[in-house]
């Protein structure tokens, strides 16, 4: 039970961060917490599916310009799968990776 409360907790922190993130930066729209949520959802699955396929090197969690990018790609990427409630273009993809990678330096939202 403590893994589940956990993981939700998680996912709720990373819905909070894409709020603060659609508001602070330009190029992204998060339409309420409940669109912040699936697509923090929808991002914490696309993240384990790229890594699955291509290694940890390409984790944001590593810190570099890959991870760097490949968090870009998957945020512009998520917006295919929940258009209603994101809405990012390019500039605002690789903004937004660049804030969440800020915060997430002191604000874990790793979901494993």
């Amino acid at each position: 039970m403590g893994k589940f409360f956990g993981t939700i907790v998680r996912f709720i922190v990373s819905a909070l961060v894409l709020l603060v993130v659609g508001w602070l930066v330009p190029g992204i729209r998060v339409s309420g917490f409940t669109g912040a949520l699936l697509a923090a959802i929808v991002i914490a699955v696309l993240g384990y599916i790229v890594e699955s396929l291509l290694g940890e090197k390409v984790s944001p969690q590593a810190r570099g310009i890959i991870g760097f990018l490949t968090s870009a790609v998957i945020i512009y990427l998520a917006q295919f799968i929940v258009p209603n409630y994101l809405s990012v273009n390019i500039l605002g993809a690789l903004l937004s990776a660049l804030v969440i990678g800020f915060i997430d330096a002191f604000v874990p939202t790793e979901l494993r």
